[in-house]
């Protein structure tokens, strides 16, 4: 892989959402637009108003999964496609069944509220929840990964594989956490009442800015970790 497929093939998944946040701005997408019952129903609601831009980590996690399809891989299309399939589905039901949010929000809505009511501070209880929705989050790209194109072993043996797999999960981990907390804060930062009613022009620069910033510091480490890859041939995929 070229330095500059790399460099696409990381940073991809953040133009991608960036994107998301433009087409609503320039659509003009709210909650004023009429959709179908059923899904207006299903889309609308207390997620979406209270963490309006998770829609970017939906867009980014998407764009991710499929350009690891796009990618040879061990297996071949065959696999891409049908392990890409599957994580595909199983990020979109964590992220919007049973309504947008899904599991993911739900999961750390819960946790941050548990620590909120057992005493913790409201920024405590904040990172806690978002550290919950982080790791379900990160979990579910990371299988996907796997499914679709990840090998489980280096040459070098499983010992090796444990000890660099587990530095990158957990640094993606915390970059997946910063970029959860940072588009958490949207309302805070200024980004008005999106998506009760259209963007304006300020806040769709906002939310941009917001969204390319939380993405950034993971779409770095997949940039630097496919470089790994790229000098030394015999590590893993994923």
């Amino acid at each position: 892989m070229s330095r500059v497929t790399a460099a696409a093939w990381a940073l991809g998944p953040v133009a991608v959402a960036v994107l998301a946040v433009g087409f609503a701005w320039l659509t003009g997408f709210s909650q004023r637009t009429v959709l179908p019952g059923g899904i207006e129903a299903w889309f609308y609601g207390f997620f979406l108003d209270r963490y309006p831009l998770f829609s970017g980590a939906i867009a980014y996690g998407l764009a991710r999964l499929l350009l690891t399809m796009a990618r040879p891989a061990p297996g071949g299309p065959v696999r891409r496609l049908a392990g890409g399939a599957v994580a595909v589905a199983l990020l979109l039901a964590a992220c919007l069944y049973p309504t947008f949010g899904g599991v993911v929000l739900r999961a750390g809505f819960a946790t941050g509220g548990m620590a909120f009511l057992s005493g913790q501070a409201m920024p405590v209880a904040y990172g806690l929840g978002t550290a919950s929705a982080a790791i379900l989050f990160g979990l579910i790209l990371g299988l996907g990964g796997l499914l679709t194109a990840g090998r489980l072993r280096e040459d070098g043996g499983w010992g090796r594989w444990l000890l660099a797999g587990a530095g990158r999960v957990l640094m993606r981990t915390l970059a997946l956490w910063f970029a959860l907390l940072l588009l958490g804060l949207a309302h805070a930062a200024g980004l008005g009442a999106w998506p009760r009613r259209p963007l304006t022009d300020g806040e769709a620069g906002l939310a941009g800015a917001l969204v390319l910033l939380a993405f950034l510091p993971h779409a770095g480490l997949v940039w630097l970790d496919s470089g790994h890859r790229h000098r030394s041939p015999s590590a893993a995929t994923g």
